[in-house]
């Protein structure tokens, strides 16, 4: 072959080289954009997921405590119940110590 012939079937294999690299290089920073994107997506999914998931739980611990909350207050209710019973049950006797007292007090005086 003579030497122009080849100089020039050098050069257009160092073109096609290059634009074969350029082309990889292209595809390259494509697949990274597209891995990037994807990735970003993936995370925003996950904050999102973690989110609903955190509004669920807190929603799910109010409804706890309100819940104990009610059974609280319903125990208290009872107890306040017994007291004011125990105290009506008891309310004759005291009265019948304190004028038995009194009496005494007078009987005493006299």
């Amino acid at each position: 072959m003579p030497r122009p012939e080849v100089l020039e079937r050098i050069k257009t294999a160092e073109s096609d080289a290059d634009d074969i690299v350029a082309e990889a290089e292209a595809d390259r920073d494509e697949r990274i954009a597209e891995a990037r994107r994807e990735a970003e997506e993936i995370r925003q999914e996950a904050e999102e997921e973690a989110s609903e998931y955190e509004s669920e739980r807190l929603a799910e611990a109010r409804e706890e405590i309100e819940e104990e909350r009610e059974a609280i207050l319903e125990d208290g209710e009872q107890a306040r119940n017994r007291l004011v019973s125990d105290a009506e049950a008891n309310t004759e006797e005291a009265v019948e110590y304190a004028i038995d007292q009194f009496e005494e007090a007078v009987h005493a005086q006299t």
